[in-house]
């Protein structure tokens, strides 16, 4: 079992439940955002709440033995890269979303 913090665009929400689903049958333990479907996009928060989401989920990545970066077509935002970037920087397994559907 693996603990794994799901990363990428919040447009690829019916990839990124599909694919999370698919890993806790399998035994692990997945940490996914928060998705509310009124507020699809960060700049529908305030700035502040922005930062605690995103603070939220540098501590999911903290928590985790890998991210999984849902790179829908090879597509990887600015925001997704820092994580990469931040759970490298912690020694963190990288898996991409494209290696496990392929």
């Amino acid at each position: 079992m693996k603990i794994i913090t799901v990363c990428g665009s919040m447009k690829f929400i019916e990839q990124i439940l599909e694919i999370t689903e698919q890993l806790e049958l399998k035994g692990n333990c997945m940490l996914v955002p928060i998705y509310n479907p009124n507020k699809p996009n960060k700049a529908d928060f305030t700035k502040e709440e922005g930062l605690m989401l995103d603070k939220m989920h540098k501590e999911r990545i903290k928590l985790s033995d890998a991210i999984l970066v849902v790179n829908v077509d090879g597509y990887i935002g600015n925001s997704t890269n820092k994580e990469i970037e931040y759970a490298k920087s912690l020694g963190k397994e990288i898996m991409y979303y494209t290696d496990l559907i392929n």
